[in-house]
């Protein structure tokens, strides 16, 4: 209710009853973390009972004594030893939080969890924590309590046995309780009746390890960077401040993406950034989650860039600061399948630059150098430029590839779908059918033609909006099987790699057949109407393309306008969003060798492979 304060909220919720205040969290997620040490400091109890086994308090007291750095507390299983039982001790653990706030305050700790009997495994399906954000921890829990998760006996044994320590405590005293959000209805429940003393059982020995610093990312609940940005903060944090989870990740993608660029020299292109936002809340939203987690970061950043960049996210996001390989402690080198009943398991296959060449068999040439620096850039004429054949092979059948896409993107924009009545005409369509499951139907699907052709390429890797790409040039086809070109690239003649051969990057290019036909791009007035070279190259693309639709693969769709221009000239853009396109092979076409005359045709074989 408006105007409310906390403790009335607290009595609306039920969690203040007595000497008790309830504080319910979900386990090992920040934002909880965040929001009990906020409490603690506000309200100062003199107990801070918490959902933890009591015959673990010295290894908790040993390991919170050792935060802000990871521990192991291991135990087996069972009297055989077979399996162990892995605990993680962590700073962003809302239960690790309670204890360290309540000990640096000075108030008494309790252990609830009961020496009898085992934890129950309990489903642990949360809405996302990142919500605390927006709605407040007392709407949030309420929201959870109006949808509460199936009991059965193993949970009310144990919120029994853990009423019964509560029921023992000292009813003058202030006490609070951190307790797990999903067994907070049944312990109100079972401190409505007198209960009796769990059975005990014998205890098993424990011992306190350190994890190794590479294995972090694997067996915590919040990855290391988070927390280690949760450790700063915790320093400094105010009445009103938390971390942000959102904010976290792009620090750690933006990392990621310098270490990435130390490594392999490649530059993280501002859409592959925006797909990996796009991808990222996908997975969230297939998870129910409002923000991705760390598994879902690495594998968009695989899927958007490549294995190596997933690499770099992944030992990112490991790193921890106060994190050591060796100490009084015993050091093991745990994985997620030794401390969760469920993972997940993702392969990277790093491609990294070997400093040592292999073995070179004999009468291998090496490649040629300059025998003085500037000797090669000394024999350009300047009379002719031209192309290396190789090279005009792979990116005519890049285009050929992109057209046979550009097909069939518009015949499945010319798809009906419609019941199944006398004929399956082009095949059963699967997903309609299973979406009308329900009433019995099954659908078809009709190709309908689409008119015209496919005819001139237009990629765009880079608008150049810094005027980066400063060599303009358009060439003209050599036989009737190769398109005419116009590009914009970086100087090829400015890296030299052999006597009158440059190499350079595309910034974008247009091809269009037949060739022999098409006049300089980048001199033509009828083009001054664009803005960049992009632009230009399109309208050059409408202008010589004989064929109805021209393929336009870039960051972003032209603007409106074109559209109107490709209609008056009855053409049509058929946008590729460059996403969509393999990067492999955009990496492969987009460097080109220029040759200063034909003749270096000859002896180019020797300078390129």
């Amino acid at each position: 209710m408006p105007g409310a304060s906390r403790q009335d909220g607290d009595e609306l919720l039920g969690l203040d009853r007595g000497g008790l205040r309830y504080f319910p969290v979900v386990p090992g997620r920040l934002e909880f973390a965040v929001a009990v040490r906020r409490e603690i400091l506000a309200s100062r109890p003199q107990v801070v009972a918490v959902e933890l086994p009591g015959w673990l308090e010295p290894l908790y007291r040993q390991a919170v004594a050792r935060l802000p750095e990871f521990s192991v507390i291991c135990y087996p299983e069972d009297e055989d030893g077979d399996r162990g039982i892995y605990v993680v001790v962590e700073p962003a653990d809302p239960f690790v939080e309670a204890l360290r706030t309540a000990w640096e305050t000075g108030a008494e700790v309790m252990f609830l969890e009961p020496d009898a009997i085992d934890r129950p495994h309990m489903p642990d399906l949360y809405p996302d924590t990142h919500a605390l954000r927006s709605m407040g921890y007392d709407k949030y829990v309420e929201a959870y309590r109006l949808h509460p998760q199936p009991r059965n006996d193993e949970t009310a044994d144990h919120a029994s046995a853990m009423a019964w320590r509560l029921q023992g405590a000292d009813p003058d005293r202030r006490i609070m309780v951190v307790l797990s959000l999903n067994l907070l209805d049944s312990v109100l429940d079972a401190m409505e009746r007198p209960q009796e003393p769990p059975k005990r059982r014998k205890l098993q020995t424990a011992d306190l390890v350190n994890p190794h610093p590479d294995c972090l990312a694997e067996i915590a609940q919040e990855y290391p960077y988070l927390q280690e940005c949760y450790e700063v903060y915790r320093s400094l944090m105010g009445p009103d401040e938390m971390v942000s989870r959102p904010r976290v990740q792009y620090q750690l993608l933006k990392q990621a993406e310098e270490n990435y660029r130390a490594q392999t020299g490649d530059e993280i292109a501002h859409w592959q950034r925006r797909m990996m936002a796009r991808y990222t809340r996908n997975l969230a939203m297939v998870e129910n989650q409002l923000t991705a987690g760390l598994f879902d970061l690495t594998v968009a950043a695989r899927s958007i860039v490549d294995d190596n960049f997933a690499w770099e996210v992944w030992h990112a996001a490991n790193s921890f600061t106060w994190q050591r390989d060796r100490g009084q402690l015993e050091t093991v080198n745990l994985s997620a399948g030794e401390v969760f009943l469920r993972s997940r398991k993702l392969r990277l296959r790093r491609r990294l630059p070997r400093r040592k060449q292999r073995l070179m068999p004999r009468g291998l040439k090496k490649r040629p150098v300059e025998q003085r620096q500037g000797e090669w850039a000394e024999q350009i004429n300047g009379e002719s430029i031209c192309s290396y054949p190789p090279e005009d092979i792979v990116i005519e059948d890049y285009g050929k590839l992109l057209r046979q896409k550009a097909r069939s993107m518009l015949s499945e924009e010319r798809v009906r779908v419609e019941p199944f009545t006398t004929s399956t005409l082009d095949g059963i369509d699967i997903r309609e059918t299973i979406r009308h499951w329900h009433e019995g139907k099954i659908f078809v699907r009709k190709f309908e033609r689409h008119t015209g052709d496919v005819g001139a390429v237009v990629v765009i890797f880079d608008e150049d909006r810094r005027d980066r790409y400063g060599y303009l040039t358009t060439w003209l086809g050599e036989h009737q099987n190769e398109s005419d070109m116009a590009f914009y690239s970086t100087e090829p003649f400015e890296h030299m790699v052999g006597p009158g051969i440059g190499r350079a990057e595309y910034g974008g290019f247009l091809m269009a057949l037949p060739p022999r036909r098409m006049f300089d791009v980048w001199t033509d007035p009828d083009y001054d109407f664009a803005e960049t070279k992009a632009e230009r190259l399109l309208m050059a693309g409408l202008d010589y393309s004989v064929e109805r639709h021209v393929v336009y693969v870039a960051t972003r769709p032209p603007r409106t306008i074109f559209r109107s221009i490709a209609a008056h000239l009855n053409r049509q853009i058929v946008y590729i969003p460059i996403g969509q396109v393999s990067a492999s092979k955009l990496k492969k076409v987009r460097v080109v060798h220029v040759l200063d005359s034909h003749q270096r045709r000859e002896i180019a074989k020797d300078y390129l492979w």
